[in-house]
């Protein structure tokens, strides 16, 4: 609700300073899922015996209550933590007893700074940065600001953990962040899938330099690269106070591995000499201590920050295609016994792009992951691509394709709108099917959620191209080749041939399918236009029987041309490619 005062710019605002405890409940879809009805009552006893004595007891205000969410306000910074100390003791003996699935557990966050009063309610940072201290807690855990730390160091009888200092989202300014040491450990059911993830721990860069003040740029490597690998959801990022844990020391990997759970560990070193530095890395299996990737970078001090963000960005855009095409590779060794939801969407996107029945093979899988996960996202996403991709190079009936697609890219976003793969898959689905304004805008959420993920970019430049801005798609693809030089470089290339065409650039296109040793078969109508462009009429016959004479599935050349038309936005780039079919003889 948007505050009556905003309304009216001339009318003052009642400020006051406030302690604000913000107050979530873990996993509260999940546990809605299980028993509705039971959670709701759990949490309704919770609230009447355990929540609002303790808010009385400690003379707060209860202003806000929201589904699952809590807001408390209370005069002293003090009385807050104390609360959410007592809160947090008092939830976890309620757990007692309790099967792991039905637990309530909290998370809480605590800020003290200035607050709009209307009416009852409160707005303004003092509000918003306690909530994004509770969003980011760990379950069972109270995270602290900076600002009511400093009321309460010397005051209350628990220990804090000093996070330092982190950007929230929407908060202009950095905030210090402490944790409430003491609090009830607790256990939290993950996901299935979740729990499968490759997990990664990071560890903090040596400073190789004899300049002991390099050890910030060092530090700072470290945890840029802790922050960008944490955006890829299909990894589990260890914390970076877990990774600091090691800093100074020289542990085994494999013990480290096992200490922190993980089965792949970064680390690397950063030695100066004058204006140059040398930065190393290497990704290592934490079971037999095998270096599996290892990468140096050698850059001039001229602009020390443009060289830690353009290092960092090269580290987190090829670990994750590395471990990606470590998982498929070891999900396809698996026996079918073993198969879960994320091993049949791994064998989906394998089968895909590689299997000789691609496609059937691809939906045979992916569907199976929906069978052992209805709510996989993931999987969801995953279809929605597969039958965007049928449509343009397999032949399959346009208008069927396009409603499955469309209804699959709508599911996944309705579980996980946020999620970077689910954004790059719907903008891919709806460029397909025409829909140029949706797929516009979830190209756009899928880098700004993830910048280094490779194929978020490959959408963003696949629908480009086709908005009639093909120099910026060229763009996106350079970036996307430098992030992940080790990704497979086939349906980039088919794009950038699109590009080029669409600039008139057409013995580009020409030396990028040379350059190609398995052109797909559509691609040779694409070559045949561009050979026919540039007046070479056998060569663009040539290409036409090349297209014929594939034994690979395939549309007709009339369906092709159709679908590629309804992808395209603007009429002058249809008529550019039309001349094109048109002068190399085919129908249109």
């Amino acid at each position: 609700m948007v505050p009556v005062w905003s309304a009216f710019p001339g009318i003052s605002m009642e400020r006051r300073l406030a302690a604000i405890l913000a107050v979530d409940v873990v996993g509260f879809s999940r546990l809605m899922e299980v028993d509705e009805a039971g959670t709701l009552a759990a949490l309704k006893i919770r609230r009447k015996e355990v929540l609002r004595p303790l808010v009385a007891k400690h003379r707060g205000r209860i202003f806000k209550v929201a589904g699952d969410g809590v807001l408390v306000e209370f005069a002293s910074a003090v009385n807050a933590v104390q609360c959410a100390v007592e809160l947090q003791e008092r939830m976890a003996a309620a757990n007692s007893g309790q099967p792991e699935e039905r637990r309530i557990v909290l998370r809480i966050g605590v800020n003290l700074g200035d607050v709009i009063v209307e009416g009852s309610d409160l707005y303004g940072d003092g509000v918003n940065i306690a909530a994004r201290l509770e969003s980011i807690a760990e379950p069972g855990s109270i995270l602290v600001s900076g600002t009511a730390h400093d009321h309460i160091r010397n005051k209350v009888q628990v220990g804090f953990d000093d996070l330092g200092t982190q950007n929230l989202k929407n908060i202009a300014e950095p905030v210090r962040i402490y944790r409430v040491v003491g609090t009830p450990a607790v256990a939290v059911v993950t996901p299935r899938v979740a729990a499968e993830k490759p997990a990664i721990a990071v560890l903090p860069f040596v400073n190789m330099s004899s300049d002991p003040e390099q050890e910030y740029f060092a530090d700072g490597m470290t945890e840029d690269i802790i922050t960008e690998l944490a955006r890829f959801k299909s990894l589990l990022v260890i914390a970076r106070n877990s990774s600091f844990y090691y800093k100074g020391r020289s542990p085994r990997i494999q013990d480290v591995g096992r200490e922190l759970g993980v089965r792949w560990i970064v680390e690397g070193s950063v030695r100066k000499a004058g204006n140059w530095v040398r930065i190393t890395a290497q990704l290592i299996d934490a079971a037999n201590g095998a270096h599996v990737w290892a990468e140096r970078y050698d850059r001039t001090l001229d602009a020390i920050f443009e060289v830690q963000d353009e290092v960092v960005q090269a580290i987190v855009g090829t670990i994750p295609g590395h471990l990606g095409r470590i998982a498929v590779e070891h999900a396809r060794r698996r026996p079918p016994a073993n198969l879960t939801a994320f091993d049949h969407l791994l064998r989906g996107r394998w089968a895909l792009f590689h299997s000789t029945d691609g496609l059937q093979s691809a939906l045979d899988h992916l569907e199976k992951a929906i069978e052992a996960d209805p709510n996989y996202a993931a999987a969801h996403a995953q279809i929605a691509t597969a039958f965007a991709y049928g449509i343009y190079a397999l032949g399959l009936e346009p208008e069927i394709a396009i409603e499955r697609a469309c209804q699959h890219a709508a599911r996944a976003v309705a579980l996980d709108g946020g999620d970077t793969e689910v954004n790059a898959a719907a903008a891919s689905a709806y460029i397909t099917s025409g829909m140029h304004e949706l797929a516009d805008l979830h190209s756009a959420r899928a880098t700004a959620s993830n910048p280094n993920d490779a194929s978020a970019l490959f959408s963003r430049g696949f629908v480009l191209a086709h908005l009639g801005r093909p120099s910026e798609a060229i763009e996106i693809f350079s970036q996307m080749q430098r992030i992940d030089p080790l990704a497979p470089d086939d349906a980039r290339s088919e794009v950038l041939c699109d590009c080029h065409f669409m600039l008139g650039e057409y013995e580009t296109v020409i030396g990028i399918l040379r350059h190609r040793h398995d052109v797909p078969a559509y691609m040779h109508l694409i070559e045949a236009a561009a050979y026919a462009q540039l007046g070479r009429i056998e060569e663009s016959k040539a290409a036409v029987a090349a297209f014929h004479r594939s034994p690979a599935p395939k549309p007709d050349p009339k369906t092709m041309i159709a679908s590629q038309m309804r992808m395209i936005a603007h009429q002058e780039d249809r008529e550019r490619w039309l001349e094109g079919y048109r002068k190399a003889g085919l129908p249109i």
